[in-house]
């Protein structure tokens, strides 16, 4: 046992009250969806370099640390982070770039510069951020590459990408408050991470303080949450939470099935003093080529509030029929395509049938035959009469929900 480990387990409720006291607040430093524009296990996701030696700190029990997780108040920081993802998807030999290239090439009006497309290369790898915040309405996030750099900034209702590479810009405006802009966001750090992480706390999670860490020369506490059952592909979600501020430094996500992080999320440099004015200006460079994105609205009724939809409402938009099957970290989305599944073998789908058995694992029960699809996080089961499980649990339990839906 860590030595300030915790049997004092933080219940749903009182998570829930925290979390509803959180929401009151001020928007701390967000990075809108035109910032972020990707799915949300990615952008924030920073693996931040632990120094050796843990710090000698006093004992916390896990409710306490999560009550100084939500009166958090930090809105100017500045420093540098790293993204590792590693969800073990296959290698497709480039595809995946070749086809975005053929999409920007297609002549459909897209931008290197464009957020949402851009910042998809975090979903996989590693790599270096420079990360700059002042309170809600400045932030400013780039992504260091080998010769090049893409800024993503928001300023008051500007948003700006630059792509330093094709010198090419992308702009588009808000008009949110910032508690509007609070709910358009994707998770942007280790604190909004924590709080996603957060969300899945009920009767069926684990929640204690295990011991402590130093990140990024801040002590910090580490708490654990992880699912009770077995099942999940989940093995557990460890945020270290900075001592004297209570903002999360970290987050790493641990799989069930054991070796590297799906997902390490942390600072390996941060400062708390205000960054100069001049670090979120920006102009468009002389020869840039421009894209003006859409605006986006804030409040109730907008994008902002699609946003916040449950992850099974937001996987089933224009999907009929979707329906969850089990709780908590258990929980199997279910949806019908309508269709006769994915299409098998070179006889019934040639080339693309005989390659995405390859990406498969043939399975049969009482539902009858169908493919999952795996990742280190993830997995899909799709059967042969067209119907799809998808969760974070493993194989056996998405065969065990679609049996339980015969």
């Amino acid at each position: 046992m860590a030595p300030f480990a915790s049997d004092d387990s933080a219940t749903a409720a009182e998570v829930d009250d925290l979390r509803a006291a959180r929401r009151r607040k001020a928007a701390r430093y967000v990075v809108p969806v035109a910032v972020v524009g990707v799915a949300a296990a990615t952008i924030g996701l920073v693996p931040a370099l632990a120094d050796s030696g843990d710090p000698d700190l006093p004992k916390i029990s896990a409710q306490e640390l999560i009550e100084k997780i939500a009166a958090s108040d930090v809105e100017q920081l500045s420093g540098t982070v790293k993204i590792t993802t590693d969800l073990g998807l296959p290698d497709l030999g480039g595809l995946e770039s070749s086809l975005a290239s053929g999409a920007m090439e297609s002549g459909d009006g897209g931008s290197s510069a464009d957020p949402s497309s851009k910042l998809t290369e975090l979903a996989t790898g590693t790599h270096t951020l420079r990360v700059a915040a002042d309170g809600p309405d400045k932030q400013k996030l780039s992504l260091l590459e080998n010769a090049s750099e893409y800024s993503v900034i928001h300023n008051g209702k500007d948003v700006w990408g630059y792509d330093s590479k094709s010198n090419e810009v992308y702009h588009s405006t808000t008009s949110g408050s910032a508690e509007d802009g609070k709910d358009q966001a994707a998770p942007a750090t280790p604190q909004e991470m924590a709080e996603e992480a957060l969300k899945a706390v009920d009767d069926t999670t684990s929640v204690t303080v295990d011991g402590t860490a130093q990140v990024a020369g801040r002590d910090a506490y580490r708490l654990v949450i992880k699912p009770k059952d077995s099942g999940s592909t989940v093995g557990q979600i460890t945020v270290a939470v900075d001592s004297k501020t209570g903002l999360p430094l970290k987050f790493t996500l641990t799989p069930s099935s054991g070796g590297a992080a799906v997902v390490d999320a942390g600072f390996t440099q941060v400062s708390f003093a205000k960054p100069a004015a001049s670090t979120f200006d920006f102009t468009p460079p002389k020869g840039a080529k421009v894209t003006e994105g859409e605006h986006i609205e804030g409040g109730e009724g907008h994008k902002g509030a699609e946003r916040h939809a449950k992850p099974e409402e937001e996987f089933g938009k224009g999907l009929d029929g979707l329906k969850v099957i089990g709780e908590g970290w258990n929980s199997v989305a279910v949806f019908d395509t309508g269709g006769e599944g994915m299409p098998s073998g070179s006889e019934a789908g040639g080339q693309f049938g005989g390659f995405l058995d390859s990406l498969g694992d043939k399975v049969t029960g009482k539902f009858g035959s169908g493919t999952v699809f795996s990742t280190r996080l993830v997995n899909a089961l799709m059967t042969d009469d067209g119907k799809v499980y998808v969760g974070a649990v493993d194989k056996a339990a998405l065969v065990k929900a679609a049996d339980a839906g015969k």
